[in-house]
């Protein structure tokens, strides 16, 4: 399935209601968000369900593909694009088993092994980071962008970074072969998503084309 993940948004159900989450990404989406991925760490399967085809319904919208974190058994009940694996979900190759080949699966990479394993059994794109210390109850580890940059070269798939990354603090990634950016409070905690979102899909835009001509 063909996606963007220029602007990968990652929601972050911690400080808002499901009517204000909703409204949250339809504005992030309407500022130009590329991609979604549901993540609800702490939400049995059928409150999880029940939100991810309410979030898929604003999605569908949209054209903007739906990707579940973790649970690919709620992905496959509400028909979400595809997966996004930890390393302590299920391995990569066991979500493809699952969704098929014509579903999105996403894994978490850390290390240029880690990467080059994911790849190898089947990963879409990979979401490499923390670049930055974040806000989210995710544990993280700084990754270095010299090890982002590396994993970028690694793989021929898309490499998104992710981590307390902002308008502001994007810069460190000029030069970088990523793909995209994916971020959780730099939207989700936004007071206007909407302008949020178009503020660093431009970015990554402008950073993309200074590295084209760079």
């Amino acid at each position: 399935m063909q996606f963007d993940p220029t602007l990968y948004l990652i929601t972050d159900s911690t400080y808002h209601t499901a009517d204000s989450l909703l409204a949250t990404v339809d504005e992030a989406l309407a500022g130009g968000a590329t991609l979604v991925q549901l993540r609800e760490k702490d939400a049995g399967g059928r409150a999880y369900l029940a939100l991810a085809e309410r979030v898929k319904a604003v999605t569908d919208r949209y054209g903007v593909p739906l990707i579940i974190d973790d649970r690919a058994d709620v992905a496959l009940a509400c028909d979400a694009a595809g997966v996004h694996v930890g390393a302590e979900d299920l391995p990569v190759e066991a979500v493809r088993r699952l969704l098929g080949p014509d579903k999105i699966v996403g894994a978490t990479a850390k290390t240029i092994e880690a990467a080059v394993s994911a790849y190898a059994q089947g990963a879409d794109y990979l979401g490499t980071g923390a670049v930055y210390p974040t806000t989210t109850h995710v544990t993280t580890k700084i990754t270095p962008v010299e090890t982002l940059n590396a994993i970028c070269r690694a793989v021929p798939i898309p490499v998104i970074a992710i981590g307390g990354l902002t308008a502001d603090n994007m810069g460190v990634l000029a030069n970088s072969p990523i793909a995209g950016v994916a971020v959780v409070s730099a939207v989700m905690k936004a007071e206007d998503p909407r302008q949020a979102a178009e503020t660093l899909r431009d970015g990554v835009l402008r950073m993309r084309k200074e590295d084209m001509h760079g």
